[in-house]
This record gives structure tokens, C-alpha cells and sequence, in this order.
């Protein structure tokens, strides 16, 4: 997930992970952007999670878009 580190310390991750991971923990999502499984060993997406991962993103940015373009 290499093309997340452009924008990984412009997101609040805390909020995407509420928003978009209600059932996991905010640490979770955490360890998951840092490949690690919260033990010390290696905790990467699964595919389902980079799908989902990838959908709130897109949904973050739309709204990102819409809140810009209501700006003029």
C-alpha cells in the first residue's frame, strides 16, 4: 500500500476508522496501515479490508471534493 503513504499524515485515521471500520479499533487500523498485527509479527489487509478500506477512502474524498466545490 504504497501510494497510501502520500496522504497517510494528512487523514485522521481515527476518524476513518469510526466512520468506515465501526466494528474494529481505532489501534487496529493502525497496526493494519503499519503491516504489523498488534503482536510484534506481520498484520497486512486482507483483501476484503483493502476493498473496504478502498471504498471509504473513495467516499472520503468525494465528500472532500463536494465540501471544495461548495466553497465558490
Amino acid at each position: 500500500m504504497r501510494s497510501i503513504e502520500d496522504v497517510v499524515l494528512d487523514i485522521t485515521w481515527s476518524k476513518i476508522a469510526k466512520r468506515y471500520f465501526p466494528d474494529k479499533s481505532i489501534t487496529w487500523l493502525y497496526n493494519k496501515l503499519r503491516g504489523v498485527d498488534g503482536n510484534g509479527g506481520s498484520g497486512h489487509f486482507t483483501e476484503s479490508e483493502k476493498i473496504q478500506l478502498k471504498n471509504a477512502l473513495l467516499d472520503f474524498s468525494e465528500r472532500v471534493k463536494n465540501a471544495a466545490e461548495s466553497i465558490i
